[in-house]
């Protein structure tokens, strides 16, 4: 089969199958073969690695995957898109693909019953507006995970490796950096998908840790400590702590807090990092 990559074989396959972009899944093929190399060679992709590659449109990264890793299984929402990776994944025997959207498939138990439980890799070229639960889904269900390579609008990346104090860190910061290393390894223009996108996008590699770099009693509480600094960027921590309907403490218990972590009752959420959320966390318990 022609590889993908090229622009022209990915719309000779688009005409052929007479298919739609559908904008509800958020459809942007890849048609630059450098960028693929550079996804493959950042995921660290060989032949002993199952890859769950998550939204593979009409297979482009999905060929690149199957010359490269052990074997694949690539998961796509759109039906339509089903007989199209059938057919330009034919010449592989190492790909499953699988008419499912992501969000309500079980992948622990998938990746026990494909990879007997061992640490899988993840690739995929992600819908905007689903970045945030496909990756924050991946960690928190604490699939067994190496890596997390993805494509993302270019904001999202760089909101993901932020530290404090930044007008880009926030919840998801937050939530990246416990679970994972953030590294962008590429900047991604437009020119490079069909149809072409309005944003810039960026690869990011999420290594995760083999330990959490900081210890929590209650993980669960410490991110709704976390979601709810963020809710309202505006108001101090207390204020925005004190209006969160799962955090049910006083202005006075979360003043005192603050205290003892030598931090002043109008400190903004903002300002804190992973290691004093976590402290927060211990001291509302």
């Amino acid at each position: 089969m022609a590889t993908l990559a090229i622009p022209q074989n990915t719309i000779a396959v688009l005409q052929k199958y007479n298919f739609n972009f559908q904008k509800k899944y958020g459809q942007n093929f890849l048609i630059d073969p450098r960028v693929l190399d550079k996804i493959i060679c950042a995921a660290g992709i060989v032949k002993e690695d199952f890859v769950l590659e998550i939204g593979p449109g009409i297979g482009t990264m999905t060929q690149y995957l199957c010359e490269h890793a052990g074997s694949v299984a690539a998961v796509e929402i759109d039906r339509n898109l089903i007989p199209i990776l059938e057919d330009t994944l034919s010449a592989y025997d190492n790909v499953e693909i699988i008419q499912q959207d992501i969000l309500k498939m079980d992948i622990g138990c998938f990746v026990q019953e494909r990879n007997q439980g061992k640490p899988i890799k993840v690739v995929a070229n992600l819908p905007y507006y689903i970045t945030t639960p496909i990756i924050m889904g991946l960690f928190e269900s604490h699939v067994p995970l190496e890596s997390i390579t993805v494509m993302v609008q270019k904001e999202v990346a760089e909101r993901m490796q932020v530290g404090p104090g930044t007008k880009d860190y926030g919840a998801l910061s937050l939530a990246v950096q416990y679970y994972a290393e953030p590294e962008i390894v590429a900047n991604v223009p437009p020119n490079c998908f069909m149809p072409r996108p309005k944003v810039g996008s960026a690869v990011i590699r999420l290594t995760r840790h083999r330990e959490a770099p900081v210890r929590v009693a209650d993980e669960r509480q410490m991110f709704a400590i976390i979601r709810a600094s963020f809710n309202q960027r505006r108001k101090t921590l207390v204020n925005g702590l004190n209006n969160a309907p799962d955090i049910a403490r006083s202005k006075e218990e979360l003043v005192l807090a603050l205290e003892k972590m030598n931090l002043p009752a109008n400190v903004r959420g903002e300002t804190l990092s992973l290691e004093q959320f976590a402290k927060l966390s211990d001291l509302l318990q």
